[in-house]
Order: structure tokens, then sequence, then C-alpha cells
């Protein structure tokens, strides 16, 4: 692709979520950010020194092009929580309802969870938190574990919806993760293939909770590097039956769908990166996570199908992925004086006694 060409393209959200190494911007992190292939940023614990420098950084990336670069986080809380010193410390959801009947006490918990969650990363510009985890907490997943709100498929759709709420409340918008259930497999997709040998129906009991949230206005998920190994044999985030027929087609999704980050060992059954890149796109996701590995993002930008940019220029992706933009519905510079702000930091972090 020429330069002139890369100009002329940056009216769009490109296809790959990539990282920067560390708390300022070098020279190539900014040549790879301006690439159309690049839509979004995903920020780990290594770029974080506190929050004026993330708020520098944040406001770099974001300066960088039109439309801005989407700038994501792993921010749960509990075990995934990227950003420590001065950020308020969560619980993990499973804390929120440890009983196995979920009361109205429990949905405010969660409802306050997310709000602070949401509140405090969009305070530093960022639009997204990857939140909620959906998985169910078979007692089988190490990786999943607390991370997961419940074990019951109705519990974890009230406790859910009403993350999803608090999320919305706050001006940000939710992802679920890892569909289609990434609580029934013991091996950890980071470093292993985990295969899910149960048949559909079952899998479907692990997918309910998904449906209540897409109709009341779920704006992304993410998928599982999972393979339910009964209906295919590639992890799901490559998978036009878990991405068309399953998500889109039988639950009528129509937000944006997110692999999971493609560098992780789960994915290696696929082949090399742009191989990964191109089935999941063609798969049906909407943006391909390609983190810690940067030569492959080097190799991609090189080599990645011309195709597969101009497909991804398409109108309804586009609307799709500048839904997720977050729109704060606080004064961002005055959060800690509110009053909303200090009642959900005493609620929230009384759960970590």
């Amino acid at each position: 692709m020429s330069k002139k060409e890369q100009d002329n393209n940056l009216s769009f959200l490109g296809p790959l979520m990539v990282d920067v190494d560390g708390l300022v911007l070098s020279e190539e992190d900014k040549q790879v950010l301006t690439n159309p292939l690049i839509g979004g940023v995903i920020l780990f614990t290594r770029n974080y020194a506190n929050k004026d420098q993330l708020k520098t950084l944040v406001a770099e990336i974001k300066a960088l092009r039109k439309p801005e670069l989407l700038i994501a986080v792993d921010h749960e809380g509990g075990r995934v929580q990227r950003f420590r010193e001065d950020f308020t410390p969560l619980p993990a959801l499973a804390k929120i309802c440890t009983t196995e009947t979920v009361e109205t006490s429990h949905i405010e918990l969660a409802k306050q969870h997310a709000w602070l969650m949401a509140a405090e990363v969009l305070e530093c510009g960022i639009d997204i938190s990857f939140a909620p985890v959906i998985d169910l907490d078979w007692k089988m997943s190490e990786v999943i574990g607390d991370r997961a709100l419940h074990q019951h498929p109705r519990a974890v759709a009230r406790l859910a919806g009403a993350y999803v709420q608090g999320m919305h409340a706050a001006g940000m918008a939710a992802t679920g993760k890892h569909f289609p259930g990434h609580g029934s497999v013991e091996a950890d997709s980071h470093v292993a293939l985990p295969i899910d040998r149960r048949p559909l129906e079952a899998i479907r009991n692990d997918i309910s909770p998904y449906r209540p949230l897409i109709e009341n206005g779920l704006d992304a998920v993410m998928m599982a590097h999972v393979i339910y190994n009964k209906l295919t044999r590639i992890p799901a985030g490559f998978s036009e039956y878990w991405i068309q027929s399953e998500l889109r087609g039988r639950l009528g999704f129509k937000g944006v769908v997110f692999t999971d980050d493609l560098s992780m060992r789960a994915a290696d059954v696929v082949g090399d990166m742009q191989e990964r890149v191109n089935l999941a796109l063609y798969a049906g996701c909407d943006m391909a996570l390609v983190c810690n590995d940067r030569p492959a993002v080097l190799n991609l930008i090189e080599n990645l199908s011309e195709k597969v940019w101009r497909n991804h220029s398409d109108e309804i992706i586009q609307n799709r992925l500048k839904t997720l933009y977050s729109k704060p519905s606080f004064d961002t510079q005055k959060l800690q004086s509110l009053t909303e702000w200090q009642i959900a930091v005493n609620t929230v972090t009384a759960l970590n006694d």
C-alpha cells in the first residue's frame, strides 16, 4: 500500500488492535498506529506509572489520527486489574455474590462495581474495559475461577445484566467474554489449547446468559480460544458457526465481535499470525487483537491482504466499532469529588475485607 493510499484510508478504523511498548509512544509505535490496518490499542500494566502519565499517553494516541483509535484495557478487578496505584482496588467479580440466590443487594453491588470500574478508566480517557466475564464458574478453569460472576446461568444473567447497566451508566460500552464459554475447560488458553467435549445442548447452557444481555444492549463480545469438538475443529473465534450461526444468527447479536489475543498459545492451531487474522475476520470478527508480538504486527502491516482492510471500511462494521467510543456521564476532571464515586468506593472495597 502506498503512502498516498494509507493517508486516504485513515478515515476508518482498521481491523487490528495492538499494544505499545512503554509509558510513552516510540517513533515505531507512531508509525504502526497510523497504519490503516490499525483500529485500536490495548494497554497493559507496563503502560502505567501514574494517572497523569496514563492520561498523557492516551491523549497522544488519540491525537494521532481521525477517527481516533479505540483504546481498551482489561480492568475487571481481582487478578485482572492492569492499573493499581491511584486506582480503587476492585474485588474479583465472584465476590459480588457468594450465595446460591441473587438478592437485590447483589444486583446493586454489581452496578456499583461496574460503575466504579468504568468511571476510573474513563477518567483517563480510555474507551472500554473488556468486561464483564460471562463464563460460568464450573470450578474447573483456573484462568477463569473468581473472574466469573457465578456458577448458575440465571444468576450470571442477572448479575451481568446489572453490571452492564452500571457500565452504561458511567458511559462505557460493555464487552461480554468469552463466547460461547470458557468456564468448563481446565486448560488455560494463554498457554495451552482447551477442548470442550460437551454436546451443543450443554454448551448452550453456558451461552444462555447472553440472550437477555443482547436483548438489553450488550455492545460487544469477545470470543473464546476454545475448541468445542462436537461442533468444530477450530477455536470459536475462527469459526463461522459460532460467530455467524450462533451469535449473530440464533441470538441476533448486532454489536462488535472481538477475537481474544491471537498471540495466545491456543491460537497456534490455526497457523501463523497472518492466517489467524485472515480466518478470524473471514469468520466474522470485527477486530483482531495481536498483543505482545510487535514483529508479527509489522509483518501483518506489510503482508495482510489489501482486501482485508478494504472490506473493513464497510459502513456497517465502522458504525459498530464507533459505538464503543466512551461517553462519560460525569465531569472526568472531578470524578473523586462526586458523592457517587465516594459511595461506590466505600461499597465496593468493603468486599475486599
